[in-house]
């Protein structure tokens, strides 16, 4: 049994496409993952800065602050 030469590259060439996609898709979905299991600021982060600007900020400025974060993900 011979393969032809232009079907052998061809499954190559569908088997790295189709391996590309898959990565993409497989690293996105982790990725999303990792950031709501340790989001990259936190309300401590947030009381934090607060302070390093002068401010003492009420818990619904900080709950207002993450609210914010959360629907710009």
């Amino acid at each position: 049994m011979e393969m032809q030469v232009w079907v052998f590259v061809m499954t190559i060439v569908l088997c790295v496409i189709g391996g590309a996609i898959a990565g993409f898709f497989g690293a996105r979905y982790f990725f999303k993952k990792q950031l709501q299991k340790n989001p990259p600021i936190n309300e401590n982060m947030i009381r934090a800065m607060f302070m390093q600007m002068g401010r003492k900020p009420s818990e619904a400025q900080i709950r207002a602050v993450m609210n914010q974060m959360k629907r710009n993900q």
